[in-house]
Order: C-alpha cells, then sequence, then structure tokens
C-alpha cells in the first residue's frame, strides 16, 4: 500500500485546528443514539425505557465532555478564555474595573472591553507574578550626575519650619527633597559643574488659621520672588533661561497653585516656569495644562512620613480583619461651590452606599490609629479629593493593603519602578455602586497574587522620601528622571 504522506499531514494539521469542535462531534453520534432510542418507542410500551435510557446517556456525556473541555480552557488555554471571558461579561456588574493591560500580545492588537484590572488576567501565569521587579541600575544613567543646591534666603524655606506640620503633611515632600539632596553625594558645591540647579521653595507650609489647610495663594509671588534672587544673584538662571532648575510644587495640581482644577487650568503654570523643571504630585492621563506647559514635569508621590510607616509595620498584626477601608473626609451634604463637588460627589455616595455596610469600615474623621487600621485591612478605598492623587494610595502600599484607586484619568508616580497593574486596583468613579461586587470577584480570583506582588519591598521603597537618601526611594528616582534628561557635561558659565 502507497501512503499519500501529504494527504496525511493535511488530514492531521485538519484535526489540530478543529480540536475545539470534537465534544459537538461526540454530542452529535450521541444525539442519533438519542433519537433512534426514541423512534424506537413508537413500535411498543416495552421500548419506552430504552428511550429514557438513551436520553439519560446522553446528558450523562454532554456533562463529562463539558467539563473536559472546560478543565482544558482553564489549563491549557487562558488566551482564549481571557477572550471568551472579555466578550461574555462586557457590559455587566463586573465590567466596573477598568482593564490596565491584557496579555501584551492581546494589547497590542485589540481594544478590550472594560472588564478587570490587568492583576486578574496575569495572576494565573505565575512566571508574571513572580517575575522580581528590576530597577534601572544607577551606574551609567546616574554617574557623575551633579546637582547644586541653592543656598535661599531663609524666608523662602526654613523660616516656615516652625510649624512642624511643615515637614510631615502630605505635601511635604519639597522639604524632604531638599533636605536628602543636601546629605547627598549628587550634591555639588561647585555650580561650574552641575547638570541641575535645585531651587529649595516651601510654598505649602502657609496653614491657614480659619480651616488648617494650607493657603496657596502666595506660592506664585514667592516663586517669582525666588527666581528674581538667583537670576540677579548668579549667572545659571539667565545663561539657560532656568531650563536646568528644578522646582517642587506640591499643592494639588502642582505649579497652577490652586485647589480647583477649572481656576487651576485658567491661571496654568507661571510664565516663568515654562522652560524649567517641575516636580509634582499632580498628574493625569492625556494633556493638561498643569502638566505639560513646562519643560518637563517628574511626578512624585506625596509625602508619607517614613517613621510613620516602620511604626505601623512593626506593631501591625497577621491577621487582615477588615475587608474594606476608608476613613477621611466625606461630606454628607457636599457643598456647591462654583457647580463644583469636593471628590465630584465620590466620596458622598461612598458614605451613602457603604457606611453601614458590615463587610465595609467606613469612618469619617480622622483616628490616631489610622496607620494601623489599614495595615489591618484587606482593600483600601482611595478616592480622589479635588485633585486625583492621594496620600492614601502611598499608604496602602506601604502598609500592604490593596489600593482600590477611584480617579479618572489618574496618572500615578514611577511606573519604571512600581508595577501599578499588577499590585492596584483601578474603579472607574461612575462605579462606586458596584464596589461590593468588583471586590468580591477580586477575593474570589486572584487576590493572594495581588497581595504577594504589592509586598515586594520595592514598592514601599520607591514611594517614600528618605533622609539621608536611599538607593531605589523616592528622591532616588527624582535624580533617575532627571538624568535621563541631563546634558552629556556641564555648560560652562562662560
Amino acid at each position: 500500500m502507497v501512503i499519500n504522506n501529504t494527504e496525511v499531514e493535511k488530514q492531521q494539521k485538519k484535526r489540530r485546528r478543529e480540536w475545539w469542535l470534537f465534544p459537538f462531534h461526540v454530542l452529535g453520534t450521541v444525539r442519533t443514539m438519542k433519537t433512534s432510542g426514541a423512534a424506537s418507542s413508537a413500535t411498543g410500551h416495552r421500548h419506552a425505557s430504552r428511550a429514557d435510557k438513551g436520553r439519560h446517556v446522553y446528558k450523562y456525556i454532554r456533562g463529562i465532555l463539558w467539563f473536559f473541555f472546560l478543565l482544558y480552557l482553564l489549563t491549557c488555554g487562558p488566551d482564549l478564555l481571557w477572550l471568551l471571558a472579555s466578550s461574555s461579561f462586557a457590559g455587566g456588574e463586573v465590567a466596573a474595573v477598568e482593564p490596565h493591560a491584557a496579555r501584551q500580545s492581546l494589547h497590542s492588537t485589540m481594544s478590550l472591553p472594560t472588564l478587570f484590572s490587568r492583576a486578574l488576567v496575569e495572576a494565573s501565569d505565575d512566571t508574571v507574578v513572580q517575575q522580581p521587579i528590576k530597577l534601572l541600575s544607577a551606574s551609567g544613567l546616574m554617574e557623575d550626575l551633579k546637582v547644586f543646591v541653592y543656598e535661599l534666603p531663609s524666608r523662602f524655606n526654613s523660616d516656615w519650619l516652625s510649624n512642624e506640620r511643615c515637614s510631615n503633611h502630605l505635601f511635604a515632600a519639597e522639604v524632604a527633597i531638599h533636605r536628602a539632596l543636601l546629605k547627598s553625594s549628587h550634591r555639588t558645591l561647585k555650580p561650574e559643574e552641575a547638570h541641575f540647579f535645585f531651587v529649595p521653595i516651601y510654598a505649602t507650609c502657609n496653614f491657614s488659621t480659619v480651616n488648617g489647610f494650607p493657603a496657596i495663594g502666595h506660592a506664585r509671588p514667592l516663586f517669582a520672588t525666588a527666581v528674581a534672587h538667583i537670576a540677579s544673584a548668579y549667572p545659571f538662571w539667565n545663561r539657560s533661561n532656568g531650563a536646568d532648575h528644578v522646582f517642587v510644587a506640591t499643592h494639588d495640581h502642582g505649579a497652577c497653585f490652586h485647589t480647583m482644577e477649572d481656576v487651576a487650568r485658567k491661571d496654568g503654570i507661571p510664565e516663568f516656569l515654562k522652560r524649567s523643571i517641575i516636580v509634582q504630585t499632580f498628574g493625569v492621563k492625556g494633556q493638561h495644562p498643569c502638566q505639560d506647559a513646562a519643560a518637563l514635569t517628574v511626578q512624585i508621590p506625596p509625602y508619607v512620613p517614613p517613621e510613620a510607616i516602620g511604626k505601623a509595620l512593626a506593631e501591625r498584626k497577621r491577621k487582615r480583619d477588615i475587608w474594606v477601608f476608608f476613613r477621611g473626609k466625606m461630606e454628607i451634604h457636599p457643598k456647591n461651590i462654583s457647580g463644583r463637588f469636593y471628590s465630584r460627589g465620590v466620596r458622598t455616595e461612598i458614605w451613602r452606599r457603604y457606611s453601614g455596610r458590615r463587610r465595609f469600615f467606613v469612618k469619617r474623621e480622622r483616628a490616631e490609629g489610622y496607620l494601623s487600621e489599614i495595615a489591618r485591612s484587606v482593600f483600601c478605598l482611595c478616592p480622589l479629593g479635588w485633585a486625583p492623587w492621594s496620600p492614601r494610595i502611598v499608604e496602602s502600599v506601604a502598609l500592604g493593603c490593596v489600593p482600590v484607586i477611584i480617579a479618572d484619568d489618574i496618572r500615578l508616580p514611577f511606573p519604571d519602578a512600581v508595577p501599578w497593574p499588577e499590585i492596584s486596583l483601578t474603579v472607574a468613579e461612575r462605579d462606586v455602586g458596584r464596589l461590593g461586587r468588583i471586590l468580591s470577584h477580586v477575593a474570589a480570583t486572584n487576590l493572594s497574587a495581588i497581595q504577594r506582588n504589592l509586598w515586594r519591598d520595592s514598592n514601599r521603597r520607591s514611594l517614600l522620601f528618605n533622609v539621608p537618601l536611599r538607593h531605589g526611594d523616592a528622591t532616588w528616582q527624582v535624580l533617575r528622571a532627571l538624568a535621563g534628561h541631563r546634558r552629556r557635561t556641564p555648560v560652562s558659565s562662560s
């Protein structure tokens, strides 16, 4: 017998392509058996039991086939399962959490509907979950980086430290970065060899006597006066028109210096800062005048005292007995401020829907044990305030509570160092009413994988400002970002 190998190979390829039709071929065969059994019942009552038996056999085999078919999908076809899930759940209750990304191959070829966090998709692949986070090496990128720190009159910085809050509140990165640079090996006392010039201004330490919050109205003239001072006392500002000068602006909307976004947009960044480098907490996806008008913006996390985090970690209990946690400002009847509502009404909705729920720990007052409560929690809600960013994101990551970020279009700091899609959940503001179902779905799928990723020490280190600077910490990340934009050699002042 002569065997045609080409024909055999064609048949084998056809069978491999049509593997998924196998259960249906078998079902068709069983259905024929069932039909034959049913037809034979017409010959008499004696054959009725045979038809019933055929139907039972059909159902039994159908169940077995579907079981093995689904088992194959779960073990060998996760990509196909993702496609099936995305088409099945789109628009349903689970479709409330934005996907940061699916698998890279799918992400590059199609736009997936809103489904769930990337962490939920990738947890089934141990190579993704267990892959170590690699910080870019300081050698090469930061080698010989030099920063000159201006010595400004005390009215621009140290005078404000008479209030202890100045160095500890959520905007205090302006103080921490200054202190870290003063003790850093990257600091140079020779301005002619510097790649960058740091201008230390503490703009958020003017606390209002009315409500205790920072009053930011003085920030623009304070910055303008500081620039005038260095431009007259040193040659370096005029040499580059400030292009190599670094400022820190940690208020709600950065160097736009206003709490309300519409006013911040209208005012914009001061003209004299637009050629400079702005280090700020504010960041959103897409274009925004408070982040795009400057020559370069480096986004940083809000300040959380590392000593407080260390204390909470030392005292934490191993068991997390709070399922969902939020403590902070929530207006029961939000004030309408020229058509604007605090947190765009998100925090009010959280209070109305979840303050009485058994599994939700939602409180409106700050308490002494606030950080220890985060350390006891599984999920920590991080809704926007007047601006998208919140110190709760840093506190949650540092203490191992999964941050549930509720702030549309927020951009998160240091994405090269912190794998945000693998350690956090992002919920659309409009889907706050579905939080219970969303978090139950996460808990039932791969919560342990998210927590394992979250607990890496590198995440905590990247988001905290230490004095002195530590390799990989928040100030180090700022220097790394600056190093990516440094000139090959400093420009001579001559």
